[in-house]
């Protein structure tokens, strides 16, 4: 049976509670423990799938097909433990599981309120796979004082109460402002934080201090005392050049076995950590740098491209280079020449979005690599963007587009290369779409298997000509053009097992040009690079030396 950390935020938000409890299940793991991690968000969004990335940054996928909160990204690149649909609920799907009930009649005609209802339901999503770890962390989103989060705290509070005596214990992660005018860190917000959260029922058993500063003895004890917890379970958290430094970080601050103490659990199992000193090492000790541009619509916020960053640093690490992003904003040459805003770069990245805004400059950015043979990858969107270039620029297909740029003018006014796929197959079963349907969750969402061709460069790079990838997209690449662009030498090196479905184009002709209909960077960790980032830094690093 699992024990449980909440964890929970105050005083401000983006404090780092997703990268904390990633952390911390990282250090747990390297003490011998199995963990999982999850995240209950309090708005009322079922998922974050239909939200603007400027509202809410990149959403994460998970294996078996859920839209889910960036953070479970974190989680899943520090422990290596693959996020399920269970790890993540928002107030959206708790009340709409409940009206879906309550209409059902399973509540017996009983007036429906927050307290059982919604907290039960709460409390029934935290006990799914408790049997299958020994620990479960639950980080709560938002910060305590939140109206929308309320019923997440009594819900926790009460699972905490149900639960035998030491199985539940609650990290709450606070800021220490330094006022330089009297030159001392503050630990009043700290104390507010903490008596809110003890005002609803939840003491907390660590306290995790955010800090610019040193946090002195003194504070400490102040911390302890008015906050009601030991001294040594107030942990700093402290500024870090790299988000890779947070397990040895919070190591060397106690927060693992400040965990252990408040479960008794005594001796503690001694920690191994040599998978995150080697990635410290390949942080700090590099060989070398290239620079890369990520030509993007949401270049404004960077969370949008959260995972395609990550990976791209993973990448670093396995070649000992240090990457330099650049977020270039494919608008800005959308009616102009890209040669300006790309030259000098070793590589180029186009990821995916949503809508017509900003592809006209994708476009060009794909033809700038194909003709000046820099190396290009482009994921999901920007492999839609890759075969259009071709098919305009060398397959003679002088309209070619997307039916979604089509749907969103009202009018037909490309050839569509690329279309809004209606059928597909995922596992045995068949899955039909409309163009009118709900756009929450109707996407070709999470893992999907894909046959690569013998001798092509992405089996090279994979070592085997069986993968699997997780998608997240409502259109795909028609095979009917195959053939011209295939005889203008851009092959179809990875196809769906039923070979209807492209997966991956790549130019034979050039050192390193590939897009994929997946999202490699999904699955990309520290301690082991998605392949195709490897490489993809690889070919920077050649291109790099060519300059």
């Amino acid at each position: 049976m699992a024990r449980y950390v909440f964890i929970t935020g105050g005083v401000v938000s983006s404090l780092g509670k997703g990268l904390a409890s990633a952390a911390l299940g990282s250090l747990l793991q390297a003490r011998g423990f199995s963990v999982r991690l999850r995240k209950l968000d309090p708005y009322l969004n079922v998922d974050p799938g239909t939200m603007s990335p400027f509202e809410h940054g990149e959403v994460f996928v998970t294996d078996d097909g859920a839209e889910t909160d960036l953070d479970l990204g974190h989680y899943e690149r520090f422990t290596g433990v693959p996020a399920r649909m269970t790890d993540s609920v928002s107030s959206g799907r708790v009340y709409s599981t409940v009206l879906e009930k309550e209409r059902r009649g399973d509540y017996l005609g009983k007036t429906i309120q927050v307290v059982p209802h919604v907290t039960n339901e709460i409390k029934e999503f935290l006990h799914v796979g408790e049997d299958e770890v020994d620990f479960m962390l639950c980080e709560i989103g938002g910060t305590v004082g939140d109206i929308e989060g309320l019923p997440f705290f009594e819900a926790i509070r009460q699972f905490s109460h149900d639960k035998p005596r030491g199985e539940c214990i609650f990290m709450h992660l606070t800021l220490l402002p330094y006022l330089a005018a009297s030159g001392e860190l503050k630990t009043k917000p700290t104390q507010h934080s903490v008596k809110e959260l003890q005002s609803i029922g939840i003491a907390p058993d660590i306290l995790v201090c955010r800090s610019e500063h040193p946090i002195p003895d003194k504070e400490r004890e102040k911390i302890a005392l008015f906050c009601n917890v030991r001294k040594d379970a107030v942990v700093a958290a402290y500024d870090l050049k790299s988000i890779y430094e947070a397990p040895l970080a919070y190591h060397e601050q106690g927060l693992d076995q400040a965990v252990l103490d408040a479960f008794n659990i005594s001796p503690a199992p001694k920690p191994d950590l040599r998978i995150w000193n080697d990635v410290s090492d390949r942080i700090h000790h590099t060989d070398g740098e290239v620079n890369v541009a990520i030509v993007g619509k949401y270049t404004q916020l960077e969370d949008a491209y959260k995972s395609f960053k990550e990976a791209l640093t993973h990448g670093g690490m396995a070649n000992r280079v240090k990457v330099n992003v650049s977020w270039v904003d494919a608008e800005v040459f959308d009616s102009e020449d890209a040669a300006p805003h790309l030259e000098g770069y070793h590589a180029i990245l186009v990821p995916g979005g949503f809508g017509e805004r900003g592809t006209e400059g994708k476009i060009k950015a794909a033809e700038f690599a194909r003709t000046r043979k820099i190396p290009y990858f482009g994921i999901c969107l920007g492999m839609q963007m890759a075969v259009i270039e071709a098919a305009r620029n060398v397959a003679g297909i002088s309209t070619a587009g997307s039916e979604e740029f089509d749907h969103e003018a009202g009018g037909k006014r490309f050839e569509p290369v690329v279309y809004h796929l209606k059928e597909w197959v995922q596992g045995n079963a068949k899955v039909k779409r409309k163009t009118g349907d709900d756009k929450g969750g109707t996407m070709r969402l999470g893992s999907y298997d894909a046959t690569l061709t013998e001798g092509s460069k992405v089996a090279e790079i994979y070592g085997t000509t069986s993968i699997e990838e997780r998608h997240r997209h409502r259109y795909e690449v028609d095979t009917k053009y195959r053939a011209q662009l295939e005889e203008g030498g851009m092959i179809f090196s990875g196809m769906s097992p039923d070979g209807k479905l492209p997966e991956i184009v790549e130019w034979t002709d050039h050192p390193w040009f590939i897009g994929v209909q997946f999202h490699p960077e999904l699955k990309s960790k520290p301690f082991a690079p998605h392949p195709l980032f490897a490489d993809f830094v690889r070919a920077a690093v050649e291109a790099s030396r060519l300059v």
